[in-house]
């Protein structure tokens, strides 16, 4: 079973996130405090969809081949991850795909709220995937708005008005793209719904295919 292409249309989709986040940027100045090493939104379990489970998995086939030392010991950690929250985990414990029910969805709340994410390196902080890191790690910290209103990291726009920090807003205008694309992607990977980092990369894979556990 070869590891499925990614969507055509997910560089595209990288692109725009990532031009989005560079001019929130520029507009936020020192207020946006983001840096190698500031490691606050890698701490705690996230869901994420099977097109980032994708792109996880491509950057994580390069990084088998250019850093096989560095991939083994993300694959470890995430490995050590999944048997240390299979107990708790809200979903499927074979599959790895979270529960969608409400009662799934408020036990995620408080789920894995310390687990460091397994693509941190704990010797340099940096992310292992960085290029191939998931949609909500490119987007986290500067403002984005959700039914709750509008929300950024606690770390960053310290001393900024309300009237600042909205004008510093990250608008993407890629939510049908990347949904249509998530839908893709699940068609290729025949699993639908959202996983976790450490359930994504616990399995070897390569872009030539399964390659065992």
């Amino acid at each position: 079973m070869a590891l499925p292409r990614l969507p055509h249309k997910d560089k595209q989709l990288v692109q725009i996130v990532d031009a989005a986040l560079a001019d929130v940027a520029q507009r936020s100045g020192d207020w946006l405090v983001c840096r190698v090493g500031c490691t606050q939104c890698c701490v705690g379990v996230f869901a994420i969809s099977q097109l980032d489970v994708l792109r996880l998995r491509h950057g994580m086939a390069v990084l088998e081949r250019e850093h096989p030392e560095r991939a083994r010991a993300v694959r470890e950690r995430a490995r050590q991850s999944v048997s240390r929250l299979a107990k708790t985990f809200p979903g499927n414990r074979e599959t790895g795909i979270l529960g969608e029910d409400d009662e799934s969805l408020e036990r995620f709340e408080e789920f894995g709220n310390d687990e460091v994410c397994p693509v941190l390196s704990p010797e340099t902080g940096e992310c292992e995937l960085y290029a191939s890191r998931p949609m909500i790690c490119r987007v986290f910290g500067p403002p984005i708005r959700s039914e709750g209103g509008l929300g950024a990291c606690e770390l960053c726009y310290h001393g900024a008005t309300d009237e600042q920090i909205a004008e510093c807003e990250l608008v993407t205008g890629t939510d049908d793209l990347e949904a249509s694309l998530t839908e893709e992607a699940e068609r290729k990977i025949g699993k639908r719904g959202n996983t976790t980092v450490a359930y994504c990369l616990a399995k070897k894979t390569s872009v030539g295919g399964i390659i065992g556990t």
